[in-house]
């Protein structure tokens, strides 16, 4: 009895969503994303379809009828939102908010994502209530069209085609290529996620990629900085209770992370409402060490099992590694030279910026990883051993440092680069979970207690431009309080409550600066280039490589 049951559960899943088969007919890698590895965005065009049904739903002098159905024959369900019976005929009806197809001749006619979805509603009409049903019709709102889909054997044999291919689909881990009509990924809701144009660009490196990843994420990013603070939710807002503060209320939509400092609270109702509406939440320390972040992703095993297969890949890894420590010290080396055009130059200045060059031509010739990290090791302490020099003689001498010290801090300015690195590696989590690719599969950094391997690859790319700068600028600038931001605890420094605060303004005001990628040549701002990094990373192991890590200090 259990088997037979268990058997009838499996057929029920194996029924294919009718709004599926249009995504299908529109772009099978679409239909993948969607349907194989459950990557689903909202944007405007989606709520504004959900507008227009809801409006006809309101008019009065319609008789709309609506059912739920599920055809075993066909292997398809779906909602028919828009049905009506006219002269004993029953009659599916499709709304869209554009404008139609017209052929040679000038003539209305259905796209065909539009007429194999209405079909399908047909099919499925007809297969779960028994009854015979001669046509279908779409509504295209933009131009006032009226297009009627005739249901014959060929339109059958349509939708059973269409469904079958949707289940080889379902069976296969690879994504299928991008399309070769452009114009379809222009008005396509997951482009974000896709990245057509930068799978074009990876194949073909004369191509002029249209930015179609969103420029920004205007949300805010929060960060819950004192002790005893608690989070909890109220509607579909969040709810920040302070001591001795005012209440603070936030709708959820301005929120983009929640940043939880110290021994601040959440509650699980909060929890539950930030997976729901998408809302990153990560924990760092009173002391500034990033603790962990709360997973919310869901599905997409697929596209795990492609990262683990190219991951365990030791020649996989140990290129992609390369780029990624040719990536950081240029970018370090490039910061240097920065400082050379502007300060009094320094023999130890000069030497470092020679010695990494020497480096990093032998970083393409490293057989293994160990190897690799030997070459790294040495540019890291030409690095931080000539960074000092580039430091303002105006600058307070608290804020001078000799050399990088990481926990406990033993100066000023490494414990403002400790908290800034915890920051960032917060922010590429973030970036991971959102992606949905799995952290503790890196290529370069090893398993560690605390940080997720790919997280600390990653990471990599960003030292430099959004904590090293920043840091900098800041002390020479003279924008720190020796005293009243930092908490001094015998040979540890610590961020004091203020200090963390002008820091998290600082840091987050950079992030909201813009870079011009140079391989696609378009500008993003950091925070949007960190998901983009990301998906570029993907790409690597899915034939549209090339991309990644090419993101240097100029």
């Amino acid at each position: 009895m259990q088997t037979l049951q268990n058997i009838e559960i499996s057929t029920k899943l194996e029924t294919i969503r009718v709004s599926a088969l249009h995504a299908l007919a529109y772009c099978p890698r679409l239909f993948y994303l969607e349907e194989v590895e459950e990557l689903y965005t909202q944007d405007a065009a989606v709520f504004a379809g959900r507008r227009l049904h809801a409006e006809l739903e309101k008019q009065e002098d319609e008789e709309w009828e609506e059912l739920f159905l599920v055809s075993e024959e066909y292997g398809i369900r779906g909602r028919v939102d828009a049905l009506r019976t006219r002269d004993g005929e029953t009659i599916p009806y499709e709304h869209k908010r554009g404008r139609c197809y017209r052929d040679e001749n000038k003539q209305p006619q259905a796209w065909e994502s539009d007429k194999l979805q209405i079909l399908a509603y047909c099919c499925l009409l007809e297969s779960a209530l028994g009854i015979s049903i001669k046509e279908g019709r779409i509504r295209y709102h933009a131009d006032n069209v009226l297009v009627r889909v005739i249901l014959d054997d060929a339109g059958r044999e349509l939708v059973r085609e269409a469904v079958k291919k949707a289940r080889q689909l379902q069976q296969s881990n690879y994504r299928p290529p991008v399309t070769d009509n452009e114009r379809l990924c222009t008005r396509c809701s997951l482009s974000s996620v896709c990245l057509p144009e930068e799978a074009r660009l990876a194949h073909d490196k004369e191509w002029q990629p249209v930015r179609l990843f969103p420029e920004d994420d205007d949300r805010q990013v929060i960060h819950v900085l004192e002790p005893g603070t608690r989070v909890g939710r109220t509607g579909e807002q969040i709810k920040i209770t302070r001591r001795n503060q005012p209440v603070e209320i936030i709708p959820a939509r301005q929120i983009g992370q929640l940043v939880l400092h110290s021994f601040s609270q959440i509650s699980t109702q909060a929890l539950h409402f930030c997976r729901e509406q998408e809302i990153g939440v990560h924990f760092i320390s009173g002391g500034g060490r990033y603790i962990g972040s709360f997973d919310s992703r869901q599905g997409s095993i697929q596209r795990r099992i492609r990262q683990y297969s190219a991951l365990v890949d030791s020649h996989t890894c140990l290129e992609l590694a390369r780029r990624l420590v040719i990536c950081r010290a240029q970018g370090q080396r490039k910061f240097l030279m920065r400082g050379k055009a502007k300060a009094k130059t320094s023999e130890r200045l000069t030497k470092a910026i020679s010695q990494m060059k020497a480096v990093l031509k032998l970083i393409p010739q490293a057989e293994s990883l160990e190897s690799l990290l030997g070459y790294e090791g040495n540019l890291a302490a030409l690095y931080f051993g000539a960074l000092p020099d580039l430091i303002s003689p105006d600058a307070p001498r608290e804020m001078v440092f000799n050399d990088r010290n990481r926990r406990p801090p033993k100066d000023r300015f490494n414990c403002l680069l400790g908290f800034g690195y915890a920051l960032l590696l917060k922010d590429v989590m973030n970036a991971i979970l959102t992606v949905g690719l799995e952290p503790v599969l890196g290529f370069y950094h090893q398993p560690r207690s605390q940080a997720a391997p790919l997280a600390l690859d990653l990471m990599e790319i960003f030292r430099v431009p959004l904590v090293d700068m920043t840091v900098m600028a800041s002390v020479n600038r003279n924008q720190w309080d020796v005293k009243a931001d930092f908490d001094i605890r015998g040979q540890q420094v610590w961020l004091s409550e203020t200090g963390k605060r002008k820091f998290v303004e600082l840091y987050e005001n950079r992030k909201q600066e813009t870079w011009k990628h140079p391989a696609t040549g378009y500008s993003l701002t950091y925070r949007r280039l960190m998901e983009l990094e990301v998906r570029l990373l993907e790409k690597e192991w899915m034939g549209e490589g090339g991309l990644f890590a090419q993101l240097i200090v100029r």
